[in-house]
C-alpha cells in the first residue's frame, strides 16, 4: 500500500478520529473514504464523513456503546458520538456481481478492494486521520488538480455495473466544473442506451441534487442534453432543446434563468426548466387536455401545465410537489400590468392563485436578470410585486371560497343542489372580482337569482 502526504492539510471532526482510533486499538485498520475526502482535497468544506474498515460489522457494534443498524447486511452500521452525530462505518467491500441498478457485494480484506469498486477515481481516495496519510491508488488527486473526471478501470464497466453513474459523472463534472476523459464519455454516452433499468426515483433523487447543491445547474444540465440523457429519461425537454439554432438559443435561456435562482429553491429551479414545455406542437402522446384551464392563462400554458404535470408524475413526484410545479408553469412568468385597474390585478390573482404569486414574481425576476427576451425590466416588476401585494392586502375575494355565500344558502333560497351550483358560483365571482363590494350575503342572493334565470330559465328559479 503506497501512502502519500496531502496537498492540503484534511482536517477532520475530533469525533472521527476517536472513531478511527478505537477501531484501530481494537486492530481493525479504518480509513476515511469518500466524498468528505475529495471535497477537502479540493479545498471546499467537507460535509458527512464516512468512514471504512475492516472490522466486520458485529465488530463495530461490539466496539462502540452506541450504534444504529443502518445496513448490516451491506456492513454498514451508524455509530453515534458523544455529541450524538452519527457517522457511518461501512466494512470492506468488493463486488461479486453486479445488474446495472445494484450489486451482490461481499465484504472485502483490503482498503485496495474496497476503492476498486468505486466509481470514478475523484472519489476512491482514502484519509487517515490519526497517521495523516492520503491512499491514492488511482490517482484521484492528480484528476482533480487536472480537473478531470475519469472512471476507476474499465469505463464500459464502472457504467453497466451501476448505470446511475452516468447521472452521478454528469453531476459531478457539472458542479466541479471537470471535463470528462474521453474514453469515460464515450462509455458514457453508450451506456444512455441502458438507462431504463433505473427507477423513476433514483433518476428524479439525481436532478434534485443538481437543482438543490450546484450554484451553477446549468453546466450538468447542457451535460444532460448532450450525452443523451434528456432524450432517453425527459423527452419532453429534449424536444424544446432539440434541434436547430432556435432550439439551442432556448435551451441557453432557460439554462440561465434557472442558474439565476438560488439553488435553496430547487422547485422554483425545476418550474423554470419546465417553462417551456408548451412551446412545441402537440404530438399523439400528450396527455389529453383537461376542460378546466386551472391557472393557464393560454393554449400553450395550458399544454405546459399538463405536460410538466405527465413528467413529474413519471417520475413519481408528490402530489404536492405535481401541482405547485404544473400550475406555476400553466401560469407562466408574466406578471400583471401594474398601470392597469384592480380588476385586472384581481382577475391574475384569481387566474394564478395567492399561493403562486411569489414564486411566479420570483421567476419573473430571474428572466430579467439574465436578461431573456421580452423578460419585464426590474422595475416593472416592483411595480407589479407593490400592486398585487396592495391587492392582497385588501382582502379582496378572488375565489368561490371567498363569496359571502355558498352551496348552502342556494339550498336554503329554494335551489336544487347539483352542479349547477358550481356555474352559479363562478358567475357570481366573476361579478365580485369586477367590484368587490357586491361581496355581501343579501346582494349575492339577489345577483344569484337573477343568475339562474339568465342562466336556466325561471323555471328553474324555485328549484
Amino acid at each position: 500500500m503506497t501512502h502519500e502526504s496531502p496537498p492540503v492539510p484534511i482536517d477532520v471532526p475530533p469525533a472521527v478520529r476517536w472513531i478511527v482510533s478505537r477501531l484501530e486499538e481494537a486492530g481493525y485498520e479504518t480509513w476515511t473514504v469518500g466524498g468528505a475526502v475529495r471535497d477537502a482535497l479540493m479545498g471546499r468544506p467537507s460535509g458527512d464523513w464516512d468512514l471504512a474498515t475492516r472490522a466486520p460489522p458485529e465488530e463495530v457494534r461490539r466496539v462502540f456503546p452506541r450504534t444504529v443498524p443502518v445496513g448490516m447486511e451491506h456492513g454498514t452500521v451508524g455509530v453515534l458520538a458523544r455529541d450524538g452525530t452519527m457517522y457511518e462505518v461501512t466494512t470492506f467491500r468488493k463486488d461479486v456481481e453486479t445488474f446495472g441498478r445494484h450489486a451482490v457485494v461481499a465484504f472485502a480484506d483490503t482498503l485496495e478492494q474496497d476503492l476498486e469498486r468505486r466509481d470514478f477515481t475523484i472519489n476512491a481516495v482514502a484519509w487517515h486521520p490519526v497517521q495523516g496519510v492520503l491512499f491514492d491508488p488511482h490517482g484521484g488527486r492528480e484528476d482533480l488538480d487536472r480537473r478531470l473526471l475519469r472512471t476507476v478501470g474499465q469505463p464500459s464497466d464502472r457504467f453497466s455495473e451501476d448505470y446511475l453513474r452516468v447521472f452521478r459523472a454528469l453531476r459531478f463534472a457539472g458542479r466541479f466544473g471537470l471535463e470528462i476523459e474521453p474514453g469515460t464519455w464515450k462509455a458514457l454516452k453508450n451506456a444512455t442506451a441502458g438507462l431504463g433499468v433505473l427507477s423513476p426515483e433514483r433518476v428524479r433523487e439525481e436532478l434534485w441534487k443538481v437543482l438543490g447543491s450546484d450554484a451553477t445547474p446549468g453546466r450538468a444540465l447542457e451535460l444532460y442534453r448532450r450525452s443523451g440523457v434528456l432524450e432517453a429519461w425527459y423527452p419532453e425537454l429534449d424536444r424544446v432543446a432539440g434541434p436547430g439554432t432556435e432550439g439551442s438559443r432556448r435551451w441557453g435561456e432557460l439554462l440561465a434563468v434557472v442558474g439565476a435562482i438560488v439553488r435553496t429553491r430547487p422547485l422554483l429551479r425545476l418550474t423554470a426548466l419546465l417553462g417551456d414545455l408548451g412551446e412545441p406542437d402537440p404530438i399523439p402522446s400528450d396527455p389529453p387536455l383537461p376542460e378546466d384551464p386551472g391557472p393557464a392563462a393560454s393554449l400553450v400554458g395550458l399544454r405546459g401545465m399538463v405536460r410538466s404535470a405527465a413528467l413529474l408524475t413519471r417520475l413519481r413526484h408528490s402530489r404536492a410537489q405535481i401541482a405547485e410545479i404544473s400550475g406555476l408553469v400553466g401560469a407562466g412568468s408574466t406578471l400583471p400590468d401594474p398601470y392597469r385597474s384592480g380588476e385586472h390585478i384581481r382577475r391574475w390573482l384569481a387566474r394564478v392563485g395567492r399561493e403562486r404569486v411569489s414564486g411566479l414574481v420570483r421567476w419573473a425576476a430571474a428572466e430579467s436578470r439574465v436578461q431573456i427576451p421580452g423578460a419585464p425590466a426590474p422595475d416593472r416588476i416592483v411595480a407589479s410585486w407593490r400592486r398585487v401585494r396592495a391587492e392582497l392586502r385588501t382582502g379582496s375575494p378572488l375565489t368561490v371560497g371567498d363569496l359571502a355565500l355558498d352551496g348552502r344558502d342556494l339550498i336554503r333560497m329554494g335551489l336544487k343542489a347539483g352542479p349547477r351550483f358550481g356555474e352559479i358560483l363562478d358567475a357570481l365571482l366573476d361579478q365580485v372580482l369586477a367590484e368587490p363590494s357586491l361581496n355581501r350575503l343579501d346582494v349575492l342572493e339577489a345577483r344569484a337569482m337573477e343568475v339562474v334565470n339568465r342562466l336556466y330559465g325561471e323555471e328553474d328559479a324555485d328549484g
